[in-house]
């Protein structure tokens, strides 16, 4: 029997380790966390300083009962869970329920890469479980489960709703709704403004052909109008600086003007260097946005993959390895042991010239920025995404070559451009053209950004090369004049993209939640992706307008924020929890009482005591408080939407048969549910293509992605992603 015990979260994680560390050491997974809030009540002690109640999570006795086991035998435990707030809170869990049970000495490591050389070492050097790391995950759930018990019930209540979702509130979840939606009530609020853009086209005295664009009229410069709501009078005054092109009458009058100048020459001619500096290698952050961006990654399967790279994959002869360091951090520092290898391997591979004569160092612009870790990156340079390619799906050897190169990049030289631009002058009238030429590649030999925006902004004219040997002085003639009519555009809806990069910038969230924000605002259908655009729904409007309205405090960014930098403050040791969670709790304690006694309470007809809201086996129901009352009733009598009925009787009971919504989509029901829980699926008046006898219905994967199928499953096993054409009648053929 191994004298030690190393315990990890994930089945994967262990198989690596258990690589490294030999037959002393026996490597067993929790699969994640062992103690959870329980899901019946509150699970916090509001009166006894925020005390968390945590119970072993059900279906983990097994799990459990082997830890016990094997820790009963041990001499020595290591706890090695994530090196993060999850992963410290998980360790003190683990020590909680082998209390009693082991003798052994229970300490904690770290690993921020899963390499033979680090595990070894952290091993060698073992730690104490962070109490002040643990308290500030527990803060953070604990103001979570609050928000969510006690905010849910009365959405429930100001919302009557028949679809059958679990309507909820979050700390971040609910302020990342307000932001989705806030964008789109400025999307239908805007008003276009209209202006006009004049292009020149120039020839030289030898046939080249120069494209302008007008830049300045007797010294005032052509702009847009700022903003279509200014007043009159800041828009004169606007005027006596600049000026814009509104009309097409206005514009039709200047390129006149520009027709009658008998002479046009080169004013100036200016070229300039600019240096184009790599970007930082990859934190948390970015990396699930690039990969949204460039590989069309949701941040959810951004995670999954990286976790399995972090982990280890097995590369035949070298056996089970982790490829890159840990992928929850929000820090851009590096190992200097490292950026040297990085250094030498550009050297190698690219030449002197692109190796810069210093290490590249990148500061955390972010505050309360968790340093533990390193930035993502490979965890060895030997493993090039060349070597490792035909050990890696085709999605993590997307990711994994998007990190190498991020990585490598950072440590290389600019890129040097070379600007040139060009002015023309004709009387009161001033043209501009500019043009970049790439002089020197460096970063981007390896690492090309995407120039493309993904946020629709206003269009802009397509760039004209600038011909080479033009000189100053040099006479042109005047070929064309061209009027280009604009409308400037709304401000442009988020994609996962652009809302995790707003989340960071505003200090919302952190690393480890991202994925998980976005997920469940789109599990809650609160929100829809279209064109990979965030589109809230009906139900997400309804939702953020009773939050907004109700807790305005509680739900704003900058409040969101402070609580994030709080619970930084106490990982640091700065604060301590039980004040955090009174800063927290009070102020949401006087909005709370206020909804509460704002609402209309919903009275029952039997007794006359209040009801309250209650979920059973299918779905959300109403319920008397008073213990001698049994009487229930669904949630549709307090709704003032008429149900859409089918016109169809319940087979079961003889109720009306109506349209209702559910988890899996629409359904029919019973107008008498709860009473009567009769139910059946759409049908689409296509019969079954395989079996003749089913009809096709709609069905949806655990996934969310729709599909067909047949009535008659498991009889029938037809399935198909595509509608199937219904069968022609003879006289349709």
């Amino acid at each position: 029997m191994a004298k030690n015990l190393v315990l990890v979260e994930s089945p994967s994680k262990a198989k690596t380790i258990n690589k490294y560390l030999g037959r002393n050491y026996l490597v067993a997974a929790t699969i994640g966390h062992v103690k959870n809030l329980p899901k019946t009540k509150l699970g916090v002690d509001i009166e006894d300083n925020f005390k968390v109640s945590l119970l072993n999570i059900r279906g983990k006795g097994e799990i459990i009962n082997k830890i016990r086991k094997l820790a009963s035998k041990a001499e020595k435990i290591f706890i090695a869970t994530d090196p993060d707030r999850e992963g410290e809170a998980i360790a003190q869990d683990i020590c909680d329920i082998l209390k009693g049970k082991t003798k052994a000495k229970i300490y904690r490591v770290l690993f921020n890469e899963i390499t033979k050389d680090s595990v070894k070492k952290a091993i060698k050097n073992p730690l104490e479980i962070d109490t002040k790391l643990v308290d500030s995950q527990r803060a953070r759930r604990a103001m979570d489960r609050i928000i969510g018990y006690k905010i849910s019930p009365l959405l429930w209540r100001a919302i009557i709703e028949e679809s059958g979702n679990s309507l909820s509130a979050g700390r971040v979840q609910s302020v990342s709704l307000r932001l989705i939606c806030e964008r789109e009530e400025q999307i239908d609020k805007f008003i276009p403004t209209e202006y006009w853009s004049i292009i020149a086209e120039f020839e030289t005295g030898d046939g080249k052909i120069l494209q302008t664009k007008l830049y300045e009229i007797e010294g005032k410069q052509l702009k847009i109008k700022p903003k279509p709501e200014m007043t009159d009078a800041d828009w004169e005054e606007f005027l006596k600086k600049n000026f814009a092109i509104d009309s097409k009458e206005k514009a039709d009058e200047i390129a006149a003007g520009i027709k009658k100048v008998n002479q046009f020459y080169i004013s100036e001619i200016n070229k300039r260097e600019q240096k184009k500096n790599p970007p930082p290698p990859f934190i948390t952050s970015t990396l699930q946005a690039v990969a949204s961006r460039e590989l069309r990654f949701r941040p959810r399967r951004t995670m999954q993959i990286a976790q399995s790279l972090y982990e280890g994959v097995d590369l035949g002869a070298e056996g089970s390895t982790g490829l890159i360091t840990y992928m929850r951090t929000d820090s851009t520092r590096l190992n200097t042991t490292v950026v040297e290898e990085a250094r030498s391997f550009i050297e190698n591979k690219f030449g002197k010239e692109y190796k810069p004569k210093f290490p590249r160092t990148y500061e955390n612009k972010k505050k309360n920025v968790q340093d533990a870790h390193e930035a993502i990156r490979p965890t060895n340079l030997k493993y090039t995404p060349e070597f490792v390619k035909d050990f890696l799906n085709p999605d993590q050897l997307k990711l994994y070559t998007l990190i190498w190169n991020r990585f490598i990049a950072s440590q290389m030289e600019p890129a040097i451009q070379e600007i040139t631009t060009v002015s023309v002058k004709g009387d009161k009238f001033v043209f501009k053209n500019s043009g970049t030429v790439l002089k020197f590649d460096g970063f981007l030999k390896i690492y090309n950004i995407n120039g493309n925006s993904e946020n629709g902004d206003e269009e802009k004219e397509e760039a004209k090369l600038i011909p080479l040997g033009l000189e100053k002085d040099e006479k042109l003639n005047l070929r064309n004049v061209i009027e280009n009519q604009h409308f400037t555009k709304p401000p442009p809806r988020y994609t996962e993209s652009t809302l995790i990069k707003e989340l960071e910038s505003k200090g919302i969230g952190r690393p480890s939640t991202y994925a998980l924000i976005l997920g469940t605002l789109q599990d809650r259908n609160y929100i829809e992706v279209k064109d990979r655009k965030l589109f809230p729904t009906e139900l997400g409007k309804k939702v953020n307008d009773v939050l907004v309205k109700n807790f305005p405090k509680i739900l704003n960014v900058n409040f969101t924020a402070q609580m994030e930098d709080e619970l930084d403050l106490i990982a640091s040791g700065e604060i301590d929890y039980l004040k955090v969670m009174n800063d927290f709790y009070n102020p949401f304690s006087e909005s709370l009482t206020r909804v509460e006694n704002s609402l209309e309470k919903i009275i029952c007809e039997k007794c006359g005591s209040e009801m309250e809201i209650k979920i059973g086996r299918y779905g959300k129901y109403l319920a008397c408080t008073n213990p001698d009352c049994k009487n229930i009733r669904s949630l549709k009598a307090n709704n003032n939407s008429e149900p859409d009925y089918t016109g169809e009787t319940c087979p079961k009971c003889g109720g009306k048969l109506v349209f209702r919504k559910g988890k899996f989509g629409e359904f029919i029901g019973c107008e008498n549910y709860p009473d009567c829980d009769y139910t059946e699926q759409i049908k689409l008046n296509i019969k079954c293509p395989k079996c003749g006898e089913g009809d096709v219905v709609h069905r949806r994967a655990k996934s969310g992605r729709m599909f067909y199928g047949c009535s008659r499953y498991p009889d029938c096993d037809f399935v198909s992603w595509k509608k199937p054409e219904p069968e022609k009648t003879d006289s349709a053929k």
